[in-house]
């Protein structure tokens, strides 16, 4: 399942998004918003806490640039967000990072290259290997005490 949040300035590109999805076959749920104004943190909050129920579902979060959004989602356990420019990035980040959440900026980015980054990140698998022990020292991150 491909789970959908963005707030209102993420609001066209994810109408977009969800056209693409359709036109593909995925099955998906939108989370919100609807055009309305709301705070990118809960949006990111519901769409990545849906992404947890399982190894299978992804997420997909979209706000002006897609910088809050992201820092937002990498907050909750469990999450890898990347916030994806192009479909080179979308494929390593799966690749390499297992990302389960891809990014985008409604006010920065075009469709056809955020339409592109999805299809990538959709349609690539983590590679393992030397890769996954990486991905499980990030993972470990989240049990440490960073703050001074």
């Amino acid at each position: 399942m491909i789970y959908l949040g963005c707030d209102r300035a993420g609001y066209d590109m994810k109408l977009a998004l969800i056209e693409y999805l359709k036109e593909n076959g995925f099955e998906y749920a939108d989370l919100g918003c609807n055009g309305e104004t709301v705070d990118y943190p809960d949006i990111a909050e519901a769409v990545c806490r849906k992404v947890l129920e399982s190894l299978d579902n992804r997420g997909v979060l979209v706000c002006g640039t897609g910088i809050g959004i992201s820092m937002a989602a990498n907050k909750i356990n469990g999450i890898r967000a990347a916030l994806c420019y192009d479909w080179y990035a979308a494929k390593y980040t799966r690749l390499h990072n297992d990302a389960n959440v891809i990014c985008f900026g409604g006010r920065t980015m075009g469709t056809g290259s955020v339409t592109e980054s999805l299809d990538v990140f959709l349609h690539t698998d983590f590679e393992g290997g030397r890769h996954a022990m990486r991905v499980d020292k990030i993972m470990a991150l989240e049990g440490k005490n960073n703050v001074q």
